[in-house]
């Protein structure tokens, strides 16, 4: 935890063991560290809808129990029905309710959110449905930057509480270097997109915005062949990326 602190960050993302002092062990030392912590969900992915139903409920509640600011759930899955997925999506509301704790739902693939215009229609049917945009996801679902999907957007953009800012681009959720001058395009892509969180949430005179800088570890991040060395570090591009965006929203 010393080199989250150190780097700047406000706290940390993460999903928790299962075991109870294994979580509790890691809760106090974020405590220790006076990081804040938001609860991650991911683990779910039994393709029986009953028994994901189940599995959800249990890790939901499991990460409410640590108080998170809040959770943030990879919510059902893309070959999962509206009723199905709206099930859990039912589900998470009251578990917020039950605890205090709120919960999110990712845009990401795999998920009931993988692709904008498919978020769109949960976004237009359940009203209070709120997420965090990690639009690289639909960028790539899509193999467009989405500006012939404005409108979808749109509504996601003002149904936003949270943001991943992993930057991905039409073949690929996750560009190389957010550095380098060959990702500018896929870097202002997303931009955009997150100013116009950000400005939305200011003239909502929101204080405070989280943001997640996200770029991951392998097979994320792409490999050289045969020796398997990552090309970049992923740590210096996650500070990068927090660095860059509390400047550009400070």
């Amino acid at each position: 935890m010393t080199n989250v602190k150190d780097a700047g960050y406000d706290g940390i993302e993460a999903s928790l063991p299962t075991d109870q002092k294994e979580k509790e062990e890691i809760l106090s030392e974020i405590k220790s560290f006076g990081l804040e912590f938001i609860g991650q969900h991911w683990e779910t992915i039994n393709p029986t809808f009953e028994e994901h139903y189940k599995e959800f409920e249990w890790r939901l509640r499991s990460l409410a129990e640590a108080k998170p600011l809040f959770i943030n759930t990879q919510t059902g899955k893309d070959y999962f029905t509206f009723e199905q997925n709206k099930q859990l999506i039912d589900l998470a509301k009251n578990i917020a309710e039950e605890t205090g704790v709120p919960v999110i739902h990712e845009t990401h693939r795999g998920k009931f959110s993988f692709a904008a215009h498919i978020t769109e229609t949960y976004l237009q049917k359940i009203e209070d449905l709120k997420i965090t945009l990690d639009i690289s996801h639909w960028f790539n679902t899509a193999e467009t930057y989405l500006h012939d999907q404005v409108e979808a957007v749109e509504l996601a953009i003002s149904r936003t509480e949270h943001i991943h800012s992993r930057v991905g681009f039409i073949e690929g959720p996750q560009i190389t270097d957010p550095r380098a001058p060959e990702w500018n395009e896929a870097l202002q892509q997303h931009l955009d997109c997150w100013d116009k969180v950000i400005e939305l949430q200011r003239k909502n005179n929101r204080e405070i915005f989280t943001i997640t800088s996200e770029f991951g570890a392998p097979p994320y991040m792409p490999l050289l062949p045969y020796t398997k060395q990552p090309i970049v570090d992923q740590w210096e591009v996650n500070v990068y990326m927090m660095t860059l965006l509390r400047e550009r929203y400070k």
